[in-house]
């Protein structure tokens, strides 16, 4: 009752929070507004923590305080484990999908509604601020421009404005450890088209503010003057053009034709991301950059948190080559016993002897509710990176040494779920394509071990598997225990397995299973290193940290301040005394680029501490590590799986066609006898979305089975990483 009532006051805490982060948003292009914030400002000027500890204060902390309350909130969720399935929440329907399209992708009720409210504040605030700005046009002393000219000008900065709002949000949906929308049950994975989003527009709106402005400056004849000038006060505008033409190259090389085909390209130019960053700076000033820091602010921490949590190296155990398909690999790590993940989880992992910079995610198969001391992921080497990857298996294995070498690795992660609320139906009904059967094994493993034990998860399951080649079945290798020896468990597993691109033949899926589960194995060297994977710090450690941050990034900036700039000393009194033309000599001696240097290096100082203080936190920790298993080492040794009979075969395999949904959705209810039914898929984009559309038929009609019980569908889509 009492953590009940602490998880309730942590939920208000942040719903105010926010409310108040977003209010002052929508406030910010009013009149008033601006009239008391700069009262306010003139006020917080000649105090301790000056006009830059209000900008912080009310546009940078509150996204820092809601991270922190946050990860409080997910502290407590995860040490309060659910022992029932809840009853069927009111919400879910909200979760389902409501629009399904090929550019959009799969829409529920709760992000239309999400991007309606944010395309409007983005028009309120345009319209805000142009209607103002045609009301009190002001010549500029610098350009002789036309009325035409002038309007069309402010049209172009305005559009700025709207881009430093996309900014704002840009990097908070592609955190990891601080994620804020984990908080929302929205995962990193999942996030990442919100990022695409913000990021598009960011950069069409900028495109629009850079462009009119140098078209303008064109047709006034002022482009050779304007165009180059670092000015010593105000917006620099070289600045902004540099931060404009590399956010471009960025956006170009994220798009989807370049992203899949070389990724290399669109990875590390994406870390241009700094030179964007610093140039925004000094282009819009640090009064603008307060509004868009507290994503920077939490990005950059995040970053450094999982670099720290990534050291030391670990190594590969063992690595599992998958005879069928071609160049599949299941990799065995070590972790250390009091490591728990969920189902669903995912691992990035660095190879250095491939690339130092490269990190590639890939989701786990395994539960660590089986494996206390390991960890398992398949890797498909279809791309440059994997590829290189099974060469240097391959390698190792035809080299004459009597014993494989250390591979040593780094992992950051796992990354996971909250909760597993999203598995606490009557049933489930999983959908997987290919590769995305990966999510699904964890899934299955978890069931099977927690089943019996406190968790309550549905016992009745079925898993449409659809391949286009009979042999991409040997990927159900590590739970055909499960398939073929169910009357060891409590679960009753169905498998529909579809080969699209093969003629039908006599076959059956344990025989397949037999037949393709031929494996090699591959016992690696430990010598490297003697650590295991120890996952994250906890939320309530990484909330510490977000503060202490805060905290180190304040006083830093305050005494670089009262350092470098001590006109800001004065009083309010002696300021009523100077003449106003002392007054604007006075602040002008100061150049904006410095201000902005400090912002900078106050910034990076705190980051540095933090880095320091949890590194040594983190060998301490590390100081009372268990050393990894080591399995016997050795060469390549091929096996199989040793066949079980069964008098009847359940499970379904058909050749020559892809699934009919339909079908299966109307005989799942009477099959299972369940009315709330989860429905998890994970595969190609066609493929979701044709569920995702079934389901959104489901929702919108009265379903009812055949024995009168009203069915509701609920949809999940997953992730994979391979």
């Amino acid at each position: 009752m009492a953590k009940a009532i602490q998880l309730a006051v942590l939920k208000v805490l942040m719903i105010i929070i926010f409310a108040g982060w977003i209010a002052v948003w929508i406030q910010k292009p009013t009149n008033m507004w601006t009239r008391k914030w700069k009262g306010a400002e003139d006020s917080s000027r000649y105090t301790v923590f000056g006009y830059y500890g209000l900008y912080f204060a009310v546009y940078t902390f509150p996204l820092i305080s809601l991270t922190i309350i946050g990860l409080v909130y997910l502290n407590l969720v995860s040490r309060e484990p659910p022992r029932s399935r809840p009853a069927r929440s009111a919400t879910i329907g909200f979760s389902n999908p409501v629009l399904v399209n090929s550019f959009l992708g799969i829409l529920s009720s709760i992000e239309i509604l999400a991007v309606f409210l944010f395309v409007l504040f983005l028009a309120w605030t345009y319209y805000a601020r142009i209607s103002n700005d045609f009301k009190k046009l002001m010549p500029i002393k610098s350009l002789n421009l036309d009325l035409w000219q002038l309007k069309y000008l402010r049209v172009a900065t305005r559009f700025g404005l709207l881009a430093e709002a996309c900014l704002a949000l840009l990097l908070l949906p592609i955190l990891r450890g601080l994620a804020l929308f984990q908080i929302l049950g929205i995962q990193f994975e999942a996030s990442v088209r919100y990022h695409i989003w913000l990021g598009t527009s960011m950069i069409l709106f900028a495109t629009i503010h850079g462009a009119s402005t140098l078209f303008i400056w064109g047709v006034s004849h002022h482009i050779q003057d304007e165009m180059w000038r670092w000015q010593k006060t105000g917006r620099i505008y070289l600045a902004g053009e540099i931060a404009l033409v590399t956010g471009l190259v960025i956006w170009i090389s994220s798009l989807p034709q370049i992203r899949r085909r070389r990724f290399e390209i669109f990875y590390y130019t994406h870390h241009l991301y700094i030179v964007f960053l610093i140039f925004f700076l000094f282009h819009a000033g640090d009064r603008h950059f307060y509004s868009v820091f507290a994503g920077i602010f939490l990005f950059g921490l995040d970053k450094l948190l999982r670099i720290v949590q990534s050291r030391p190296e670990t190594c590969v155990l063992s690595a599992r080559i998958f005879l069928f398909p071609d160049k599949a690999i299941e990799l065995t790590l070590p972790k250390d016993p009091r490591l728990k993940y969920t189902p669903t989880s995912v691992i990035y992992m660095k190879i250095p002897s491939i690339s130092k910079f490269q990190w590639h995610p890939f989701s786990i198969t395994s539960s660590s509710n089986l494996d206390d001391h390991t960890m398992s992921v398949v890797v498909k080497c279809n791309g440059g990176w994997t590829s290189t990857f099974y060469d240097v298996i391959q390698a190792e294995l035809d080299s004459d040494t009597g014993s494989m070498s250390c591979m040593p690795v780094s992992i950051e992660g796992p990354y996971g779920p909250a909760s597993l609320d999203f598995l606490r139906h009557d049933s489930l009904l999983m959908i997987a394509g290919g590769a995305g059967i990966t999510p699904f094994l964890s899934i299955l493993k978890e069931i099977a071990s927690v089943n019996s034990s406190r968790y309550r998860f549905p016992t009745q399951v079925q898993l449409i598997y659809v391949v286009k080649k009979s042999q991409d079945i040997c990927l159900l290798n590590s739970v055909s225990s499960l398939l073929l020896n169910q009357s060891s468990t409590q679960l009753s597993l169905k498998l529909k397995v579809y080969v699209t691109q093969e003629e039908r033949s006599n076959a059956t899926v344990r025989g397949l299973v037999n037949d393709l589960s031929l494996v090699r194995t591959v016992n690696f060297s430990t010598e490297c290193s003697k650590y295991a994977v120890h996952g994250p710090e906890s939320p309530i450690w990484m909330a510490a940290m977000a503060a202490l941050s805060s905290i180190k990034f304040i006083v830093s900036l305050i005494c670089f301040n009262h350092i470098f700039l001590p006109h800001e000393k004065k009083s309010a009194v002696t300021e009523k005394m100077v003449l106003p033309s002392e007054k604007k000599a006075a602040k002008e001696k100061t150049p904006s680029s410095l201000v902005d240097l400090l912002l900078l290096a106050s910034f990076i100082i705190a980051l540095a501490c933090n880095n320091f203080l949890a590194s040594i936190l983190r060998w301490k920790r590390l100081k009372k590590d268990i050393p990894p298993v080591s399995p016997k080492q050795g060469k390549a040794t091929e096996h199989g799986l040793v066949e079980t009979r069964s008098p009847v075969e359940e499970h379904e395999l058909h050749f020559g066609g892809r699934p009919d949904f339909q079908d299966i959705f109307s005989k799942f209810p009477n099959e299972t006898d369940g009315s709330d039914i989860g429905v998890l898929v994970c595969g190609p984009v066609s493929m979701t979305e044709s569920v995702a559309s079934l389901c959104q038929l489901k929702s919108q009609g009265l379903n009812i089975g055949s024995r009168g019980k009203k069915t509701y569908f609920s949809f999940h889509s997953l992730n994979f990483t391979l």
